[in-house]
């Protein structure tokens, strides 16, 4: 419940940010802006899941990311510019197991997730013709529609680190909470021309409040949070702007 309750700390915090700014730029304390810019970005994802106890050993597992982004401009205060970004994506997390040196057992789970991040984006540099870094923070919400996993190796002999639950091992769980939620931030740098079409490249960390597996007492794993890392790149065109040069 105090994860819950964080990630409406957080997204009431930020919605009250952006519209402090967007009602300044309709005050005129800034320079107001209307701009809006649409795209489409992907790139790779490096998961490893929070686990508690800590019975599973665990390599980064590699996934994929790509969706569309909508980016809305409404103020440039001094030298910074405050926009609201809201993407929908399709991610890849999960786990991949270690196992001993000599070993030639692998496993991996695989969880395909929807992601909806909403973020607060916040840039220095210049709007048009050339460079600016951002920040990028804010809440995400996803939801699972599937999973799968890869199990390859001789197992008739394998003797798992804890028997959950029944006799059963983390290899018997299956996604029992479909919705997710947690904190994303990240930087990244936008080039962009006069016509403007943009060109991004950043890195983020997105950390779950919500677990994938059942956390009440008599289950088996207090927390079970997937940890993400984004490599992405992303195009965006201005279809409104107020800002020609």
């Amino acid at each position: 419940m105090k994860r819950v309750h964080l990630f409406l700390l957080l997204f009431m915090t930020l919605w009250s940010m952006f519209n402090s700014q967007c009602s300044k730029a309709f005050a005129q304390v800034g320079e107001p802006r209307t701009d809006l810019a649409v795209g489409v970005g992907g790139g790779f994802v490096m998961n490893r899941m929070s686990f508690s106890p800590s019975i599973i050993k665990q390599s980064m597992k590699m996934g994929m990311n790509m969706g569309f982004t909508a980016r809305y401009t409404c103020e440039k205060y001094f030298n910074m510019v405050c926009a609201f970004q809201a993407e929908v994506n399709y991610s890849q997390a999960g786990w991949k197991e270690k196992f001993d040196e000599g070993s030639d057992l692998a496993y991996q789970r695989t969880i395909h997730y929807v992601q909806v991040p909403l973020f607060a984006n916040l840039s220095f540099g210049r709007e048009r013709g050339g460079f600016k870094g951002f920040l990028v923070i804010g809440p995400q919400l996803g939801f699972c529609i599937g999973e799968s996993e890869r199990k390859s190796g001789d197992w008739s002999d394998f003797v798992p680190p804890r028997q959950l639950v029944g006799g059963l091992t983390q290899y018997d769980l299956k996604v029992q909470n479909k919705f997710e939620y947690g904190i994303a931030g990240g930087l990244g740098v936008d080039f962009s021309t006069k016509k403007g079409h943009h060109f991004l490249l950043e890195g983020r960390y997105f950390y779950a409040l919500s677990d994938i597996f059942s956390n009440t007492k008599k289950d088996p794993f207090g927390r079970s949070a997937n940890g993400t890392i984004y490599i992405k790149v992303s195009y965006l065109y201005d279809v409104i702007r107020t800002v020609k040069q």
